[in-house]
């Protein structure tokens, strides 16, 4: 429920409304509209690759192999980048931070791209969609990427004052997620119309349980 819906401070309880997809309540760190067919990837590692594995110490012997080694990250970065753009992906939907060559190779191949998502929302994109996060190889760089999912429609959102983000996922079962938007004049009210209709959901779960019993 807690990824369902979001609060809305300084607006009456009238301008409440259910959303269809899903709001994440962050900015997009880059944002390219598109229409048409649109794919999205699930992530939860840096696409900018590391010079060397964990615990592997990687030493530099001039200025001249560190700029080499620049140059090998910036490629590298932006092969992968172009990699998800051939297969159509418009979406890039990230658990970690990003660095700023990845937005700057997304921004270019037209791809948009939204950072820091909970372990909670991961869940929930993975049951919805029903793939697993993507992990670019080096030597996999070509062909189809199975782990895509297909976007209806993605776009800003402006709740109150905050940016959001506003997603509809081509669902794999028959929850259709849905993103209750909750108004109040403060905090206070929001959070006790929220607790109601948590209190409801749950109730009406154990009535349908009883009755499948």
């Amino acid at each position: 429920f807690a990824e369902l819906h979001a609060a809305v401070v300084g607006l009456p309880a009238a301008a409440s409304r259910v959303l269809p997809g899903l709001v994440l309540r962050r900015d997009f760190a880059t944002y390219c509209p598109a229409g048409g067919d649109l794919r999205a990837v699930l992530v939860t590692e840096a696409l900018r690759p590391a010079l060397s594995a964990p615990g592997v110490e990687f030493v530099v012997d001039s200025e001249g192999q560190y700029q080499a080694s620049l140059c090998w990250i910036a490629r590298r970065t932006e092969a992968v980048m172009k990699h998800l753009q051939s297969n159509n992906v418009k979406l890039l939907l990230s658990s970690v931070k990003q660095e700023q060559v990845v937005i700057s190779y997304a921004k270019l191949y037209g791809i948009s791209v939204v950072e820091c998502l909970s372990s909670e929302e991961v869940s929930l994109l993975c049951e919805i969609a029903g793939v697993s996060p993507y992990a670019p190889h080096s030597d996999n760089l070509h062909g189809e990427i199975t782990e895509t999912t297909g976007v209806t429609f993605c776009q800003p959102l402006l709740l109150g004052s905050k940016r959001c983000v506003h997603i509809g996922l081509a669902s794999v079962c028959a929850f259709q997620p849905h993103c209750l938007i909750l108004c109040g004049p403060v905090d206070g009210v929001t959070e006790q119309h929220a607790a109601a209709v948590q209190g409801v959901f749950t109730m009406l779960q154990q009535l349908f349980k009883t009755v499948d019993q």
